[in-house]
């Protein structure tokens, strides 16, 4: 058979799409509910056919938003002479829907709950429906070479030269599309190393406490530095790979390396794990203390993102707590005294902040056209009172500061305590415009990015520097 006459079959999983339907609804039944982990090693007892029907008939993946991979698809589409299959190791509860989004197949042939349409398995299957050499096979990993032996014709997706030297081994090889993944640049905004920004609280008590000329305090303040860096990395990644389908929505979030396919899922549920076990191992050389201190941030961060991320007032509360949890860790790690007036000031500023972020969101939403904030609890009718929540609580940051300024605390630790009045104006000038940035429409919707990117902002923290340094 000439292979313009022999079909055309197309596997899924990292061959048609960047990504693996497995993950994807294990990750998606897991952002659900994560007591469904639970489940899973009972399900195995069935065999991976079974996994994967359980794991299907309990999620959905809308396919419209998918990764797919744009050179195949063109292929697929611009293939019309012959017969185009669908042919997939996934389950057909969830392949169905892509095959019937796309519609460039004839025929899907997917895992059925008893059968897993793999490896040897799908050879059989297509064998069995094509007769031997009677069909070409696009695919993109070793398990393919079991197809390759029996298929016409080969062509290798997503994968080096090595593996379409060995596919030619079995039968010829019709074409070879490399693959195209992000590597290094890919990891580094995946762990979002922009964000260690706001570990920098770590290194607040080192200033106020006055011991930024101490070795060792220094030291140990930058382990801490490192190991909430490392562990802030391990959250993200799990918050990404949580929330693929959210993020696949949202115009700038789709971007990122997991949501568009960049990434391999099961590399970074390997990762993951990994960057917060060396957080840990770091943050017990600093004191098993600070390590305590960590813990608590990692479960209030999992807990985020997990579920309180989508409670209306618990997320921001949290995430103000989360920034304050920093503090506390680097006071902890140069085994300084906690300072009620610290805490309280970072508290408000930090709701502030987080007031600021969902305001962001929700200023975007409304320019796109949408009601409601994805993934969140919060609808655009709610603008005006985020907004005033915010800047209240800014202001009253700044209070607590004003309060401060004339205490025995401060009394004790600086030599002219009256000059640190200038920070108020100077705070509450920034506090404003901060918000009157995000008001007209010009604030990252992260805000501590954004102030440390922001010239103004910039010049609000030199200011403060050379203030507090001629009050001490």
């Amino acid at each position: 058979m000439s292979t313009a006459n022999r079909p055309l079959c197309v596997d899924l999983d990292g061959t048609l799409l960047r990504s693996d339907i497995l993950y994807e609804s294990l990750l998606a039944l897991l952002a659900r509910n994560p007591l469904y982990l639970f489940l899973i090693p009972f399900w195995l007892l069935g065999g991976k056919a079974a996994v994967k029907r359980q794991l299907a008939s309990r999620v959905a993946l809308p396919a419209e938003t998918l990764p797919y991979d744009e050179r195949v698809l063109e292929i697929l589409q611009t293939t019309t002479q012959r017969p185009r299959v669908l042919c997939t190791a996934s389950d057909l509860i969830l392949v169905q829907p892509i095959a019937d989004h796309l519609g460039v197949f004839d025929e899907v042939i997917a895992s059925d709950g008893k059968t897993n349409l793999s490896g040897r398995n799908k050879a059989d299957a297509l064998v069995a429906r094509f007769g031997e050499r009677g069909f070409d096979y696009m695919g993109n990993g070793r398990v393919d070479l079991d197809v390759w032996a029996h298929a016409g014709g080969a062509i290798v997706v997503n994968n080096g030269a090595s593996l379409a030297r060995e596919a030619a081994r079995h039968t010829g090889v019709l074409g070879h599309l490399p693959a195209r993944n992000g590597g290094l640049l890919a990891w580094i905004k995946a762990l979002r190393i922009y964000q260690w920004l706001k570990n920098l609280l770590v290194l607040v008590p080192l200033l106020t406490a006055h011991r930024f000329l101490d070795p060792d305090a220094v030291l140990n303040a930058g382990v801490a530095f490192l190991a909430f860096g490392l562990c802030a990395s391990g959250v993200y990644l799990l918050n990404d790979l949580l929330d693929l389908t959210p993020d696949r929505m949202h115009s700038r979030k789709r971007r990122r390396p997991f949501a568009a396919g960049t990434l391999p899922l099961l590399h970074g549920l390997l990762v993951a794990p990994l960057l917060t076990v060396l957080g840990f191992a770091l943050a017990l050389v600093c004191s098993p203390a600070f390590a305590a201190v960590l813990l608590c941030y990692y479960v209030m961060t999992l807990g985020y993102s997990l579920k309180l991320k989508r409670i209306v007032m618990i997320d921001v509360v949290l995430l103000a707590a989360l920034y304050t949890v920093r503090i506390i860790g680097g006071t902890v790690a140069i085994d300084s005294e906690l300072s009620f007036w610290l805490l309280a000031f970072s508290m408000f500023v930090f709701l502030s902040l987080a007031m600021l972020k969902r305001y962001t969101e929700l200023a975007a939403a409304l320019a796109d056209g949408k009601d409601l904030a994805l993934g969140r609890g919060y609808s655009v009718a709610d603008l005006p009172l985020v907004q005033s929540l915010g800047t209240a609580a800014g202001y009253i940051g700044v209070l607590v500061f004003a309060l401060y300024i004339n205490s025995p605390e401060s009394m004790q630790l600086y030599g002219n305590p009256k000059l640190l009045w200038l920070l108020c104006p100077i705070l509450l000038y920034w506090i404003s415009r901060m918000w009157v940035v995000a008001h007209r429409g010009g604030m990252h919707d992260d805000p501590i990015v954004f102030a440390a990117m922001d010239r103004g902002s910039q010049v609000v923290i030199a200011l403060c520097v050379l203030v507090v340094l001629a009050a001490i």
